[in-house]
């Protein structure tokens, strides 16, 4: 029988987080945990849900890949005339969310969003694999389209088109990096008394852990 809304639960009992066994460094601890999403083999570990606003400040939220991370941010790619980057262009404070719900963890984490260089976009770009280079010159990223036929008509002219070297990088398209200014890590515990931590930006690189109640 289905159950209720109301009545689907979980009680979270895999691992706890407290300040004295975290580290110091909000980066060193989402590495921990990250690598440990990873082992934990669960499905795109690194998938985070970004959340922007538009110009009447409506939140717009969207799943996407981080695809670097390192101390000074993470990095994601996508088309720079797609509703997020018009979106980050008027206003570049956005979030995004690790949703780790297998291992009965979040990660929330505030920031500044800017442009990565062309040599890192096209570095990550000739990485990609050959159909996702095509499809990045073939979405015009969130325009209304009539059908999906237009865009396999696309998708062959451009294979028609690049048929006989490399794909170049698209000027319209390309990364950005998030500069964090807060992290809040959240472990699910019994009875709901859940650990959340939260790392906030301070002076000279400092940060400063607070526990916040769940």
């Amino acid at each position: 029988m289905t159950k209720s809304i109301a009545d689907l639960r979980q009680e979270y009992t895999k691992a706890a987080l407290d300040v004295e066994s975290a580290n110091e460094s909000p980066f060193v601890q989402f590495e921990k945990w990250f690598g440990e999403a990873q082992s934990g083999e669960l499905l795109e570990p690194n998938a985070m849900v970004l959340s922007t606003v538009d110009e009447m400040n409506r939140p717009f939220q969207r799943t996407v890949l981080m695809k670097a991370l390192d101390h000074s941010g993470l990095v994601f790619y996508t088309n720079y005339k797609s509703r997020k980057a018009r979106h980050i262009e008027k206003n570049n404070q956005v979030s995004v969310l690790f949703p780790w719900y297998a291992m009965e963890r979040q990660v929330f984490i505030q920031g500044v969003a800017k442009k990565v260089s062309a040599k890192e976009s096209l570095k990550y770009f000739t990485s990609r694999p050959h159909g996702s280079q095509l499809g990045a010159w073939v979405s015009q990223q969130s325009q209304v389209i009539s059908s999906r036929s237009i865009l396999e008509m696309k998708l062959a002219e451009m294979k028609q088109k690049f048929k006989e070297g490399k794909v170049p990088l698209p000027d319209f398209w390309g990364g950005y990096r998030i500069e964090p200014t807060s992290f809040e890590f959240w472990q699910g515990r019994q009875n709901r008394l859940h650990d959340r931590l939260l790392y906030e930006k301070q002076a000279k690189g400092h940060w400063k852990i607070s526990r916040l109640s769940p």
